[in-house]
C-alpha cells in the first residue's frame, strides 16, 4: 500500500463526534423497536410517520415541507418506508406528484411511536439538565452565528486563502 505525500484531513474533524453520537443514540431507538418487536422501522422514519398520521396523506412535497427536508430526501425516505410496509403511495393530484399514506400496518403501531417521540424528548430534557451548556442551546448558538455570517462564506474566505483550492 502506498503512503500518499499528503496528509489526511479526515483525521480532524469537530462535527464526528456529534455525528457518532447522534448515529449512537439513533442506534438505542431502534434497539427499543427490535425488542418491541416493530421490524421494519428506522428511528429516521418516525417524524414522516407521526406527521403523517396527524395530518392525513400529504403529496411527497407537502410532507418534505412540513418536516424542512428536500424533495428529494423525502421521495427516497418514502420509498424506503413503502418498502417497509409502513406506507403506500397513489397517484397526486396531478400527474408529476404521488400521495403518501400510512399503511394499516403502520397506523397499528403509531401511537407507540408518539409514546416513544415523547419519551424520547423527555430523555433529552433530563440529559441536558446534566449537562453544563445544553445542546439545545449550542444549537441556537450556531444558528446566531450562521445568521451574522454563512457557513458558505465562512468557509469560502479559508478556501480563498488555501493554495490547493486555486
Amino acid at each position: 500500500m502506498s503512503k500518499s505525500a499528503e496528509p489526511d484531513p479526515t483525521e480532524e474533524s469537530r462535527w464526528r463526534g456529534l455525528r457518532l453520537l447522534q448515529s449512537a443514540m439513533d442506534a438505542e431507538i431502534a434497539r427499543l423497536y427490535t425488542e418491541a418487536q416493530i421490524q421494519g422501522l428506522k428511528p429516521s422514519f418516525v417524524m414522516e410517520l407521526l406527521r403523517l398520521n396527524a395530518r392525513g396523506p400529504m403529496t411527497i412535497t407537502e410532507l418534505a415541507e412540513s418536516v424542512e427536508r428536500t424533495h428529494s430526501a423525502t421521495s427516497q425516505k418514502v420509498a424506503a418506508m413503502r418498502s417497509a410496509g409502513l406506507v403506500t403511495t397513489m397517484p397526486g393530484p396531478d400527474a408529476r406528484s404521488k400521495k403518501v399514506a400510512l399503511t394499516t400496518r403502520a397506523k397499528r403501531v403509531v401511537r407507540r411511536l408518539a409514546a416513544e417521540w415523547r419519551a424520547t424528548e423527555a430523555a433529552i430534557d433530563e440529559i441536558e439538565t446534566e449537562i453544563p451548556y445544553p445542546l439545545s442551546r449550542v444549537v441556537t448558538d450556531i444558528e446566531e452565528a450562521l445568521q451574522r455570517k454563512s457557513f458558505h462564506d465562512r468557509i469560502a474566505e479559508k478556501l480563498a486563502a488555501d493554495d490547493a483550492w486555486a
